[in-house]
């Protein structure tokens, strides 16, 4: 899943062509992921070839506000908070304050050294699955794929690698992707995000803060993916059962994004 190489928009990706077994794979055109859209420059050539039609922003009210999305010429914008209730109950996770944390060495190391970066991450992907906000959100961006009038989709949260990747996983897993198809595409941003953060990386060394800390807050493991994974199965026992009840979406809708997201080979 090479990136697409925007100047503007960071960690672009297409979904496209990713197999997903019996001679399918995804379509291409339909569906793109990245991070946040703040410095989308509309003469951006290769974002604008795209034809982005609906952009799906998975970001908290206040990341909004502080980076608001410049869309894509002709675009609208599906508000989708997944956040929301785990703000309420446990505060603003670090997958939503990166670069306050990676400005701060002392203030990551105590809040999140020892350890407790990865933690706090899998109690983050859990509330992925079990809280309301997150389902509501999740539920009307696959309600959005399932449209064809949406045109070609692209979602996104702040750095396009934890709300964005359990989006990603959710469709291709529909799809019919397999295990180790889902969790390479998943992986496949730790590249993309560590150029783009590179300059906070170096600043937070710089300043005596430790690299493998660095690396638990700006990078993906597949850790933190299986405890999403882990909370569907323990709540719902599979996938399909996690979309239809925990999301809300009717097996109509399901069938409609998997017909215009699936090419059958020839």
């Amino acid at each position: 899943m090479p990136a697409i190489p925007a100047a503007t928009v960071a960690n672009l990706r297409d979904l496209g062509t990713l197999p997903l077994g019996a001679g399918r794979s995804v379509r291409e055109g339909l569906v793109f992921r990245s991070g946040q859209l703040d410095r989308l420059d509309p003469a951006d050539s290769v974002v604008g070839g795209l034809g982005i039609r609906t952009v799906v922003d998975f970001r908290t009210a206040a990341e909004r506000a502080d980076r608001p999305d410049r869309l894509p010429p002709g675009g609208r914008v599906v508000v989708a908070d997944v956040l929301a209730d785990f703000l309420a109950t446990s505060g603003l996770p670090p997958a939503a304050r990166l670069k306050t944390l990676l400005a701060d060495p002392a203030l990551a190391e105590e809040h999140l050294g020892g350890g407790r970066a990865q933690a706090a991450f899998t109690r983050t992907y859990r509330a992925f699955v079990n809280t309301e906000s997150a389902r509501a959100s999740y539920g009307a961006f696959l309600t959005e794929l399932g449209d064809p009038a949406a045109g070609p989709l692209l979602f996104h949260c702040t750095a396009g690698k934890d709300r964005t990747g359990w989006a990603a996983t959710i469709v291709l897993s529909l799809l019919g992707a397999d295990e180790r198809t889902v969790m390479a595409e998943y992986l496949a941003v730790n590249p993309g995000v560590r150029e783009a953060f590179a300059p906070l990386i170096e600043g937070f060394t710089a300043q005596g803060g430790d690299p493998e800390l660095a690396l638990a807050l700006i990078g993906v493991v597949p850790a933190y993916l299986e405890a999403a994974l882990d909370e569907v199965a323990v709540r719902h026992g599979s996938m399909e059962k996690y979309v239809r009840e925990g999301l809300g979406v009717p097996d109509e809708v399901v069938g409609l994004v998997r017909e215009r997201l699936t090419v059958h080979a020839a």
